[in-house]
């Protein structure tokens, strides 16, 4: 699970059960707004490939079009809507395990305070600015599904289409890329008919860590309390499945 975040898997889970959908939209609206201001307030994804990749990954989520389309406007100014924030904590969980956690929120002090007390309540603690960050690469990180296809020949074809490395995740294929090299991997994948399931940009552990059976409960109990969470989009962290 180190591979992706564990924000996104977890929510993946949850997708059945509908309850859960309304906060998982709230979510990917927030992100797509910001991906459009990020992109200097372009809504249009052929010009904006954060924004591409973002609604890509809120479509493979069951998010409706008209959802879509609102959080898109409310990032070009047509809609009005929340003073947005990007924010990022760095921090320790049960067993050491090092962590990032990204979000959008409205109220960077009251996210502070809130992640920090999720942490303090599951073993965990905050970490200073950049006490963590060093132990973890930015990396454009795509998931295949294999899918009765031929790891190895799957594998090969990623690594001549320019991927850094690749890893074998149940039945799915991770493989991972320079920053730079994520669009164009992912396109030359699908233009070989290559299913792609998810593409984004990730922290990925430089070495990763084992647990005890016991510290892994606790560390999905955290995962999943972090997730609850409004502001909270992706959970990073160094942990060995």
């Amino acid at each position: 699970m180190s591979g992706h975040s564990h924000a996104k898997t977890v929510m993946a889970t949850k997708m059945a059960n509908a309850a859960k959908k309304g906060k998982i939209y709230s979510k990917y609206g927030r992100l797509i707004t910001i991906a459009v201001k990020d992109g200097g307030g372009s809504g249009d994804p052929t010009k904006n490939s954060k924004l591409r990749a973002t609604i890509e990954q809120a479509k493979a989520m069951d998010m409706p079009k008209e959802n879509i389309e609102r959080a898109i406007k409310r990032g070009t100014g047509e809609l009005a809507g929340e003073n947005l924030e990007e924010v990022s904590y760095e921090g320790f969980g049960p067993g050491g395990i090092a962590l990032i956690i990204d979000g959008i929120t409205d109220n960077p002090n009251r996210t502070l305070s809130e992640i920090k007390s999720i942490l303090n309540q599951n073993n965990g603690k905050m970490a200073g600015e950049g006490a963590v960050r060093w132990m973890f690469d930015k990396k454009g990180a795509i998931t295949v599904p294999i899918e009765g296809k031929s790891k190895e020949e799957l594998e090969l074809m990623a690594i001549e289409l320019g991927a850094d490395d690749v890893k074998t995740n149940e039945d799915k294929l991770d493989i991972y890329t320079k920053p730079e090299d994520l669009e164009n991997v992912k396109k030359s994948l699908e233009e070989k008919g290559i299913k792609v399931e998810s593409a984004s940009l990730d922290y990925i552990a430089k070495e990763e860590v084992e647990v005890s059976e016991k510290e892994k409960e606790q560390i999905q109990r955290l995962f999943e309390t972090l997730d609850e969470n409004d502001a909270v989009n992706d959970i990073y962290s160094n942990l060995k499945n």
